[in-house]
């Protein structure tokens, strides 16, 4: 296998709320994702991929522009990305690519569902996000759409079919556009709002789970002993399983949980996946395809449901597949960490360009094609605030994580921090942060983790990051350094404060 030819076509396929936990090849066939467990028959499965963020529009900022949400400018909901901020969608058109979005952005600072505008790097014809959706629709269907239709009762009252969805819609332009655009340069992403809320899904898919009794696993047992505050106060306001009984819920049928519409759009979403892939395989047989979501659920793991300012991998850890006919392996495993960092920068790599050094994520174009070779000593994810517009999630929650595959660090700004060892506790029920014997690899974590925030000008960094309860050492200086932005090829070298002068490095001390 060689990945030493560019490709010259690339299909991003992604999800919403679909966590590894809900795919079927990742260990779970009661999900029924068919299609998605074929797609990784035919490539490799990341095993433990890692959103950037797990709350929707920071994910998407790493994902799509290759640098993290800190560094993009949505670093929550409703903020839109920085106005120097390019996305792979703008490098890869400006090198001849005809770059087409379809589906659910959310980067654009409006809404949840978007402004209905097309921004630079996509092709307008082919641009359709949640508000043009809605905008197919009447008033009338638009609240049914939100209400009615996240029931099976209301599906069925209404007589819902596979064309009525988002999901049907934005599969049949994806697969407009393979058809009259297969053989030329081209990047297409199909952005799926499916399996997120309101689950709206056709028969047989709104019927397949009514009587499926999801079992959360052992997390739905976590007392939470130990752990930070935050996480108490959301699981209190959630009331999901009683605190003073966890023994009880040791058996699996007093954990169970019934959310059928979830489950069914989930297998609902795969069969759509599964017809754009079919388009792919009659006219781009050869293309780079990758599929992923931008952050999984809770559903009740550690007494939580949906995302937040938490670093579980029921919501941190992310599907990921990737097939690329004659430089993938077939139904071959990374079980190295990986992030949404990477996307744009692999792709960049695989289409013959060079990475610009402002990207903050790597190509693992390496590792695509030998999936044994491990691309990163750590990855890392962080969590700022869930939407800009409201104070859900107890507003501002400030959270790093850095994790090597085995150990998980989680510093949460303003709480206790957490260290978990995936080894011996999978379930991340046993805070280890204050072991002393884990303390070696906690910080070195931790080591990793603030020379990430100081690297890539996280403008949350400073000493208390390092001067934690464990770990009194500080050793950024008051004064510390500046760390101008480096040049990505579109904006002109930025001028040092000093001097006036262009910048002839990217750190200088003040000291």
């Amino acid at each position: 296998m060689s990945s030493a030819q560019p490709t010259t076509k690339i299909v991003l396929i992604m999800t919403d709320t679909q966590g590894a936990n809900v795919v079927g090849c990742y260990g779970h066939p009661e999900m029924l994702t068919p299609r998605l467990d074929r797609l990784a028959a035919e490539g490799v499965r990341f095993d433990r991929a890692y959103t950037a963020s797990p709350v929707c529009t920071p994910a998407r900022a790493a994902l799509f522009t290759g640098t993290y949400p800190h560094t993009a400018g949505a670093w929550a909901n409703h903020l839109p990305l920085g106005a120097n901020v390019r996305t792979i969608g703008q490098r890869l058109q400006d090198h001849g690519f005809h770059t087409a979005y379809v589906g659910k952005w959310h980067l654009d600072g409006t809404d949840y569902f978007g402004s209905g505008r097309c921004p630079p790097g996509w092709d307008p014809h082919y641009w359709y996000d949640m508000r043009c959706y809605l905008e197919e629709l009447t008033p009338e269907q638009r609240l049914r759409s939100r209400t009615e239709l996240a029931t099976r009762e209301g599906v069925h009252k209404y007589g819902v079919a596979e064309d009525d969805t988002y999901a049907h819609r934005c599969s049949d332009r994806a697969i407009d556009f393979l058809a009259g655009h297969g053989d030329e340069p081209f990047l297409l992403v199909v952005s799926y709002d499916e399996p997120h809320g309101p689950f709206t899904c056709p028969p047989p898919y709104s019927d397949m789970f009514v009587d499926f009794d999801y079992d959360p696993g052992p997390a739905a047992a976590d007392t939470l002993d130990g752990k930070p505050a935050h996480q108490k106060e959301w699981a209190s306001a959630l009331g999901l399983f009683p605190v003073s009984d966890p023994e009880a819920l040791a058996d699996p049928a007093r954990r169970t949980i019934r959310r059928p519409m979830y489950f069914g759009c989930n297998s609902f979403v795969d069969a759509e996946i599964g017809r754009v892939v079919d388009a792919i395989d009659r006219f781009a047989p050869d293309a780079l395809v990758v599929y992923t979501s931008d952050h999984g659920d809770q559903l009740t793991a550690h007494r939580l449901a949906g995302k937040g300012p938490v670093m579980y991998d029921e919501t941190a850890r992310i599907p990921f597949i990737v097939r690329w006919p004659g430089h993938t392996p077939t139904g071959a495993v990374c079980p190295h960490p990986v992030s949404h960092i990477d996307v744009a920068p692999t792709m960049l790599t695989a289409a013959g360009r060079d990475v610009p050094p402002f990207l903050e994520g790597d190509s693992i174009l390496d590792t695509l094609a030998d999936p044994n070779r491990r691309p990163h000593d750590a990855v890392f994810v962080e969590f700022n605030r869930f939407e800009v517009d409201h104070d859900s999630m107890g507003g501002f929650q400030s959270v790093r994580c850095a994790s090597d595959g085995r150990h998980k660090l989680v510093i949460n700004l303003h709480y206790t921090d957490e260290l978990y060892d995936h080894q011996t506790d999978p379930h991340e029920l046993v805070n280890l942060v204050d072991s002393p014997e884990h303390a070696a690899a906690r910080d070195r974590l931790h080591d990793q983790l603030v020379g990430w925030m100081n690297r890539t000008r996280d403008p949350f960094r400073g000493p208390v990051w390092e001067r934690r309860p464990w770990r009194g050492e500080r050793r950024l200086g008051w004064r510390g350094s500046t760390r101008p932005r480096p040049d990505d090829g579109y904006e002109r070298r930025v001028l040092l404060y000093k001097t006036g002068l262009p910048v002839d490095r990217w750190e200088y001390d003040n000291s």
